[in-house]
């Protein structure tokens, strides 16, 4: 779906509606969550399914496996905390929604395995600000899709999930009539605050009148906030990136501290737009004119590839996001990117997706075509970093992006009138 306030639309009023209407013309796993303020991070949202064919059988889909950091306070209050302070500390963990807390609140996620039944688990990072790696015990990932993209099955016993990022697996269950192993989700130490290192744990058990905690040990890992290998994750359907492109943008991110709170700056800007006036009403007006802070990236090319580099000297890894495209991940690594290397750009059949891991103090290299009209937002997917201003947006083809000016104006007239009522202020980014 895409849409974002202040950029797609308003946000949606309490006691108002909005349909989201689009063509699925991708496949597979995805998710939908709310990009008012840090809501999301307070439980909006969900998963969704697009049926298709896979790149391997399975017999049995899961569905989508969850996973999630957990906090004792609200996601506002943690804002807040974010900005002033630094990252709050995760006190616990869930998997689909569940864990236990001090051994005695709480229950894990459980799900039961047939001997010899393929089973298909669609994994989604929801995480505000934890990296996790997933495995179960004793069981090996058959890796079939990263986000909306099939790819070449590889097997593995462990994945590394980013923020916003999704997996599909295939797990053949081992011959057996009974046994219980541990699934788990493991934030990754080097770019994750957790209380609840060892202990987000769910259950995968042979026997469904089994009660017992299983007594299998985790594999060994290398504690990392990398993407998986490039090598790994290659697309299904082979398209390759052009070594030509009709425009460049270098994207420098970094962090300044205003008024005693931190704020995310790309190429020294902080990213503000206004809720009651999105970019969309905005081209609907006519009104071309930008402001600095809206961080607009024009591109009037038809079907044209554009290149994105997206660096930073600060020491933290980012998973970013760019809506309304799949992009072509090109290239990343530590320390500066030399652009007069372009041959040092992986163009035949690079990963493709939707969030890539930008390395700490590193840089992110990404295409995509001009195919798809539209104000696309592109963010880091950690919540304290989007809402203090880490994004851009992506003007794409304006004079052909197409809308419904009386749903735009009826959803920002119900917005406005809300605020007006409740005294509403925005403190954040508006995305």
């Amino acid at each position: 779906m895409d849409g974002v306030p202040s950029i797609t639309q308003c946000p949606i009023a309490p006691g108002d509606s909005y349909t989201y209407q689009w063509r699925a013309v991708e496949y597979g796993t995805g998710w939908y969550h709310s990009h008012f303020y840090v809501q999301a991070w307070d439980g909006v949202f969900g998963g969704i399914v697009i049926n298709g064919p896979a790149s391997a059988n399975y017999d049995v889909d899961l569905g989508h496996v969850f996973l999630n950091d957990w906090y004792h306070q609200t996601a506002d209050e943690l804002v807040s905390q974010a900005a002033t302070g630094g990252p709050p500390t995760a006190v616990n963990g869930l998997i689909n929604g569940t864990n236990t807390y001090n051994d005695t609140l709480g229950s894990r996620f459980e799900t039961v395995f047939e001997a010899g039944t393929r089973y298909r688990m669609r994994l989604v990072n929801a995480a505000a600000d934890n990296h996790f790696r997933f495995m179960i015990d004793n069981h090996t990932l058959e890796v079939i899709a990263n986000d909306f993209v099939p790819i070449v099955p590889y097997n593995t016993t462990q994945l590394s999930i980013g923020m916003g990022q999704r997996y599909d697996v295939i797990v053949t269950a081992k011959d057996l009539s009974s046994g219980d192993f541990w699934m788990r989700a493991i934030p990754q130490e080097s770019c994750s605050e957790s209380d609840a290192t060892d202990d987000i744990k769910g259950i995968v058990r042979y026997d469904n009148s089994s009660t017992a905690d299983p007594a299998t040990s985790a594999y060994d890992y290398t504690d990392s906030c990398a993407d998986e290998s490039a090598s790994n994750l290659v697309p299904y359907l082979a398209i390759n990136a052009s070594d030509s492109f009709a425009a460049t943008s270098n994207q420098e991110v970094a962090v300044q501290v205003t008024d005693n709170a931190l704020l995310w700056t790309t190429n020294k800007t902080t990213f503000r737009t206004v809720w009651e006036y999105p970019t969309l009403m905005q081209v609907a007006d006519g009104n071309d004119t930008w402001v600095g802070r809206q961080q607009v990236i024009k591109l009037d090319q038809v079907d044209e590839w554009v290149y994105m580099l997206v660096h930073s000297p600060f020491a933290q890894d980012h998973p970013m996001h760019l809506h309304g495209h799949d992009f072509w991940v090109l290239g990343s690594g530590y320390g500066n990117f030399d652009a007069t290397q372009t041959n040092a750009l992986q163009l035949v059949n690079a990963p493709r997706r939707d969030v890539a891991m930008m390395p700490a103090s590193g840089y992110l290299v990404i295409a995509f075509k001009t195919n798809n009209p539209g104000a696309w937002l592109m963010h880091c997917h950690i919540a304290w970093h989007t809402s203090e201003g880490f994004a851009v947006q992506i003007l794409e083809r304006e004079s052909e992006i197409s809308y419904d000016l009386d749903v735009l104006n009826s959803t920002c007239a119900n917005w406005k009138s809300y605020v007006a009522a409740q005294n509403i202020t925005q403190y954040d980014s508006g995305v």
